[in-house]
């Protein structure tokens, strides 16, 4: 893999850190609601294709292909670990948030 496809990645993985946390630094809107559940499904697609992608080139590499190196699967398994990390944070954050607010003297 060379340099420039290393780059790309990390450059990849650096965009979804931002938007993981832009996510949390948020200010909550009231027409929020919807904008915030299309860019959470849309972060929720983002990590599942990372995890297929990842197990296809795994897979490809056990078989012996050609055209997949090591550090490829290597580097596709650390971007979907990564981004499943970052959408767990996320998960983790709402349900502290939803238990505060139920937590709250009416």
């Amino acid at each position: 893999m060379s340099q420039m496809d290393i780059n790309a990645v990390l450059a990849q993985m650096r965009a979804m850190a931002a938007q993981a946390q832009s996510l949390e630094t948020a200010p909550a809107r009231e027409s929020a609601g919807g904008d915030f559940a299309a860019l959470m499904a849309k972060a929720l697609d983002q990590v599942n294709e990372a995890q297929h992608t990842s197990k296809e080139l795994a897979t490809a590499f056990e078989r012996g292909d050609k055209g997949v190196d090591l550090a490829e699967v290597m580097i596709a398994a650390q971007k979907a670990d990564v981004s499943f990390q970052a959408i767990n944070q996320v998960r983790s954050k709402l349900v502290s948030a939803y238990q505060d607010i139920m937590n709250m003297p009416i």
